[in-house]
């Protein structure tokens, strides 16, 4: 992975990565570096005059390494203290009489030192004492015969080195697992070092990474395939990038626009040995949603502005963060005076003087500061200003603990809402009187048309009058007593939009109401030459209804549509079922009704082709609702007309709508 010996430590830090040196390794190499300095030199020592072997090989004993010089024949003549004590043995003459020896790769060493007289070394690894420990073995050709062999203790050496090791597989897979890109150049400008993500960032070539390349070929490579940014002096760019080796401090951070859309942030920091840590993120995603957030807050910022409530924001600690320029306007205040307010008790004393009311300002205050659960819930109420006007104020808590306060002028709402209040009591006024009058008059008018109707009578079946005069009674009697009806159907329609009607239910068959019906108005339509069918299924269920009211409804329907019919024309009067209602169909051969009137056939007092006060289709509207269903009307000009009643098995008995009533 490394250069001269350099681990890489993964840290907390601003970029995510720091670089570290083994300093503890570094230290030890120095130590070991010395240590063989110190060997080399007594071996010239001890190798430059044999004459004075003894003194130099005495310069041995305080080397703290197991030394052997290996004597001629391959016999033992000399051994310092710490090969003895290697060996467990107090003297060399003890140690060649048992024929000890280091190791038998070690004794190859030196013999192949004796045989071919130029200096031999190697590395051993031994085990004692339930120890394994490494052997640094060198063999030097002594003048006159023989060999001087030493072993360095290099156990604490390959123990650190293989730690150093661990430590960097195990900050190598840190940083592979990392989203960001690490890229550490050597002092050579070499890539020493590159993690997953770089390789997948830029879609290199892994065998291409492993080959080492220098940070300028990495460079002109990423060029070609358009993962630089494009600049017009590449040149120049370039060799700005390379000037990063020789600085001492980290680099501003910086940003690259890639030609494929992406930006990446750029961290270069520089290595303590010459090298350089490159960091790269892909922060396209970031800027995109960092646009979207401002324009959104932008786009709320307007929108406040147009608003005509007078709006304001308070964080949890109080202190202003947003208001809107009617908040300005709605307490007289400016946006410098609110800004150097800062929080809610200095704002608060700007508008006081607007509304003085301290138990307002004082429950506001708790809303907005009390971060209790419990507490943060919406609140409003209204106050007056000092000039008069209507303020309604309300609060919202906010997510992110922030607390959200709106003022409305309601003055000209408020002033609306008293104004409509009286309107609506004078129109309920109005009605009343309506209805009294309306029931007043019609109780008047019952009297003489009663009067009027049993003198026709009497004077139709008692008078000696001429035929002539017979008819005309005759008439009087008929037009007094459509008067009367007419009558009685503004009275029921009083009564409903009164309240006061009540249905007296009871169980009704179906085929009973279509035959009562149909026998009362039959001498009329049969009386303009039509005829009057009734179809009624056998086995339909009874329902449960008013049936002095559904039949004073169907006769209206029956009524209207003998008005409808000529000579020859046909009226049907049909009953179908259902699982939850029974339909009642009055179906004519008439004329039809024009599209533009079927919207208001059901409407009151409306003037129709059909002739009638308006009130007949209007009441057979109300009392099928009083029963909980409703009507409908089907037709096409010039082919007759169907008028169908919905009635539920069970009738509700509920009120007439509220649009049906009169006023």
């Amino acid at each position: 992975m490394a250069e001269a010996d350099i681990a890489y430590v993964a840290t907390a830090g601003a970029a995510g990565l720091a670089l570290a040196l083994s300093a503890w390794a570094a230290r030890l190499r120095g130590r070991l570096a010395e240590r063989n300095t110190a060997l080399e030199a007594a071996m010239q020592r001890a190798t430059a005059d044999l004459s004075a072997r003894d003194g130099a090989l005495a310069a041995f004993e305080d080397v703290r390494v197991a030394l052997t010089p290996g004597g001629a024949g391959g016999r033992l003549a000399w051994a310092n203290r710490a090969w003895l004590a290697e060996m467990k043995v107090d003297t060399v003459e003890t140690a060649r009489d048992k024929s000890l020896t280091f190791d038998r790769g070690a004794d190859a060493i030196v013999a192949e030192a004796g045989r071919l007289h130029q200096r031999q070394e190697g590395f051993r690894w031994t085990t004692g004492g339930g120890r394994r420990r490494a052997w640094r073995i060198v063999a030097e050709p002594a003048p006159g015969g023989g060999v001087l062999a030493f072993a360095l203790d290099m156990t604490e050496a390959e123990e650190t080195r293989d730690t150093l090791r661990r430590h960097v597989e195990a900050h190598d897979e840190t940083l592979n697992h990392i989203a960001d890109a690490v890229a550490i150049f050597g002092p050579s400008k070499r890539l020493a070092f590159h993690n997953t993500a770089f390789q997948q960032m830029f879609s290199v070539d892994p065998g291409y990474l492993d080959e080492r390349p220098t940070h300028a070929e990495l460079l002109d490579r990423l060029r070609q395939r358009r993962l630089l940014p494009e600049v017009i002096d590449y040149a120049g760019w370039k060799a700005r990038e390379l000037d990063f080796y020789g600085a001492s401090a980290a680099a501003p951070d910086d940003s690259w626009s890639l030609p494929d859309g992406r930006t990446l942030r750029v961290v270069r920091q520089p290595h303590p040995l010459g090298g350089v840590l490159l960091l790269f993120s892909d922060i396209t995603d970031e800027l995109k949603l960092r646009s979207r957030f401002n324009a959104q807050i932008q786009v709320q910022t307007a929108t406040l502005d147009k608003l005509n409530d007078a709006v304001a924001v308070f964080g949890s600690d109080g202190r202003i963060r947003l208001h809107n320029e009617a908040f300005e306007t709605f307490w007289g205040v400016t946006g410098d005076q609110l800004r150097a307010a800062g929080d809610f008790d200095a704002v608060a004393a700007l508008c006081q003087a607007t509304m003085p009311d301290q138990s307002l300002w004082l429950g506001l205050k708790a809303r907005v500061a009390d971060p209790d659960p419990e507490s943060r819930v919406p609140i409003s109420g209204e106050g007056r200003t000092v000039d008069g006007r209507v303020a309604a104020w309300q609060t919202r808590p906010l997510p992110d603990g922030a607390t959200l306060v709106a003022f409305s002028d309601v003055t000209a709402r408020r002033e609306l809402e008293q104004a409509l209040a009286a309107k609506a009591q004078a129109l309920e006024e109005s009605t009343a009187l309506k209805r009294e009058f309306v029931g007043s008059v019609s109780y008047e008018l019952r009297t003489p048309l009663t009067t009027i109707v049993g003198y026709s009578e009497l004077l139709e079946l008692q008078g000696e009058l001429p035929e002539r005069s017979r008819q005309h009674a005759g008439a009087i009697r008929v037009a007094a007593s459509q008067l009367a009806s007419s009558i009685d159907d503004v009275l029921d329609m009083a009564q409903i939009d009164a309240g006061e009607m009540e249905l007296t239910l009871g169980d009704v068959r179906v085929s009973d109401l279509l035959e009562d019906a149909a026998n009362k108005v039959r001498a009329r339509i049969e009386g303009r030459g039509a005829t009057l069918s009734v179809v009624s299924p056998a086995g339909l269920r009874p329902i449960r209804a008013d049936a002095p009211r559904v039949g004073q409804a169907l006769e209206h329907l029956l009524d209207n549509a003998a008005r409808a019919v000529g000579e020859g024309g046909a009226v049907s009067l049909i009953a179908e079922g259902s699982p939850s209602e029974v339909r009642i169909r009055v179906e004519d051969t008439g004329r039809g009704i024009p599209y533009h009137l079927q919207a208001h056939v059901f409407d009151r007092f409306v003037r129709r082709e059909r002739g009638g006060p308006g009130v007949g289709l209007a009441l057979v509207k109300a009392l099928v609702e009083l029963h909980g269903g409703w009507a409908e009307v089907e037709s096409e000009p010039g082919k007759g007309a169907a008028f169908i009643l919905h009635l539920p098995l069970e009738a509700a008995g509920t009120a007439v709508a509220p649009e049906l009533r009169l006023g």
